[in-house]
């Protein structure tokens, strides 16, 4: 069983930084894409980030320039940092990855850590 444990989530005052990490342990699966997704209240989750095994990336374009999408596949975890946070960033990040376990790909969610942007 696969499980991603997501960290870092926390209260920022706008303009500040943090960095979420995802991490998928065991040795008994190869990763591809991994992603961070948001859902603010009263909103629908929505894509954030995501970077390929190849290390190709992709933003939205209200991240971009701001939010850094990185991965470590030895330790087979994925990290968003997030510089110059705003109010509207204010939501519980999802990390999300393809996964294979043996022959078998399938779809993994963490369970999402809050990042609250507020003075």
């Amino acid at each position: 069983q696969v499980q991603l444990v997501e960290s870092g989530g926390a209260l920022v005052q706008p303009g500040g930084s943090l960095r979420l990490s995802c991490a998928a342990p065991g040795s008994f699966f190869s990763i591809n894409s991994m992603r961070w997704f948001r859902q603010a209240p009263g909103k629908e989750r929505e894509f954030v980030a995501r970077q390929t095994s190849g290390g190709s990336t992709n933003y939205r374009d209200s991240v971009k320039g701001r939010f850094t999408i990185s991965r470590d596949n030895v330790k087979n975890t994925v990290y968003l940092q997030m510089n110059s946070l705003k109010p509207e960033d204010t939501a519980v990040y999802y990390c999300n990855a393809d996964i294979f376990v043996g022959r078998v790909l399938d779809n993994y969610w963490g369970q999402g850590t809050q990042v609250t942007v507020s003075s």
